[in-house]
């Protein structure tokens, strides 16, 4: 830890480097890095995003800033910068993919341009996760002569998608990767200007079940009213997920846990939510119980005919697709089985039933205790100039979380970043609050320089 370098002096470097950070995401954006193999060969936007990210951090003095194909096929940029080898070393994570923008025609301005409205920065990735690869180099840039840490930076290229490439890599290559403290860049705070770190994350467990009743569609006039009709079915079976109330009701699952943490106020999350006017919220108990300590079941998908087009028929076959959120402590392989068994217990007449488990993800748990976790919470304190860092739940999965664990289990695994819930991420008009990248850079800057001290 350098003597020299104050926290006033601290901010007014972050605040010098501003514009260029909105440089670099204005870049960012620009490339449209949508890695999705599954529906088309990964456009060349994504290789142009590596491309530079490599010549970026190594200008900034990063060495061996290599971009490795991982076995999805995306590529992972790995790099390090050694300033000691007796000080602790710091894994910086952020991906570099993005959702598809979800129709241009929805865009108030063009997903692939930066765009300042209202004082905020329209783009794809403008939060997630670009905004946060500018507040990782800005941060570097401010401590750049005054690290009191070694660092390593780990950009993944096909988070959006799921697809493992990085949860594959890391095991393999953990001598590219080992670290005291990882901090994944890929989160949000409360609200702009409520720090948070985030400590818990739900795992997923999902489910196809398919539904058969008849071997074709038959006249729904000439057959109505005694043919089985799949399609009631699986609505019957769906309808057994949840309670007059909207809790989530899957047999040998706890459904009662509560969050021990910050709450989430109902007026707060129903703006966040964009909940009609009106319509009200599901289950029993807190909303921060419900979305951070509790399964969850949600129907992603129907496959059953379209009401344009659709004939007087019975139909034959349908299929849902269902996602199920796992809070920590449970299993999912556990909970995958127990919605399977109460679709299969719950299908009528006898109609025919497969269910097939799908993706799966185990929930996790960051540290919440430690000496990283004492300096990024003074940090955070220090940069928002607050006396609470809050401490959340996600609804979401990031498996990779769990690879980091199980490969480097003495490191403190913390989550935090830009993403708060008005950036709107994976929807249209997705932006970030420049004021959040700044702030957060500051931290993100105390933290490299103090570490080390602790």
């Amino acid at each position: 830890m350098t003597d020299v370098l104050t926290d006033d002096a601290l901010r007014s470097r972050v605040a010098s480097h501003m514009p260029q950070a909105k440089t670099d995401l204005s870049t960012l954006v620009s490339f449209a890095s949508v890695y999705d193999p599954a529906q088309q060969p990964p456009p060349a936007d994504c290789d142009r995003a590596v491309d530079w990210l490599v010549d970026t951090f190594t200008a900034m003095g990063f060495a061996d800033v290599t971009a490795h194909v991982t076995a999805d096929g995306s590529k992972t940029v790995i790099g390090h910068r050694i300033v000691d080898d007796a000080a602790p070393t710091v894994l910086l994570y952020f991906h570099h993919d993005v959702q598809p923008p979800l129709g241009e025609d929805q865009w108030a301005s063009s997903p692939w341009k930066l765009t300042e409205r209202d004082g905020r920065w329209y783009g794809r990735g403008a939060a997630d996760c670009k905004g946060n690869i500018a507040v990782v180099l800005t941060a570097l840039r401010a401590v750049a002569d005054d690290l009191g840490v070694n660092v390593r930076i780990v950009g993944e290229g096909s988070e959006e998608q799921g697809t493992g490439g990085l949860e594959d890599f890391v095991p393999r290559h953990p001598d590219l990767l080992a670290a005291e403290a990882i901090l994944v860049l890929d989160a949000g705070n409360f609200a702009v200007g409520v720090p948070a770190l985030t400590t818990s994350l739900r795992g997923m467990a999902n489910v196809v079940v398919r539904v058969e009743a008849l071997r074709s569609a038959v006249h729904s006039g000439m057959f109505g009213g005694a043919a089985p009709d799949a399609l009631a079915a699986l609505i019957a079976m769906l309808a057994t997920l949840r309670d007059a109330d909207g809790n989530t009701t899957i047999a040998g699952l706890d459904t009662t846990a509560t969050w021990p943490g910050q709450d989430y106020p109902a007026d707060a999350f129903r703006t966040d939510a964009t909940v009609l006017d009106g319509v009200g919220l599901l289950g029993s108990g807190r909303v921060s119980d419900q979305v951070w300590a509790r399964p969850a079941a949600t129907v992603l998908g129907i496959d059953c005919p379209r009401v344009a087009g659709s004939s007087a028929s019975i139909v034959p076959a349908a299929a849902a697709r269902i996602n199920l959120r796992v809070p920590p402590g449970m299993d999912i392989k556990v909970a995958q089985q127990a919605l399977a068994d109460q679709l299969s217990a719950a299908a009528p007449w006898q109609v025919h039933v497969t269910v097939e488990p799908e993706a799966d993800g185990a929930p996790f748990s960051g540290a919440t205790e430690g000496a990283a976790f004492d300096t990024l919470v003074s940090s955070l304190k220090n940069a928002y100039g607050v006396d609470d860092v809050r401490l959340l739940g996600q609804g979401g999965s990031i498996p990779l979380c769990n690879v980091f664990a199980e490969t480097f289990p003495d490191a403190e695994i913390m989550l935090f970043g830009v993403e708060e819930p008005s950036c709107l991420i994976h929807a249209p008009n997705e932006s970030v609050a420049p004021d959040e990248i700044e702030t957060m850079a500051v931290a993100l800057a105390r933290f490299l320089r103090d570490y080390s001290a602790r």
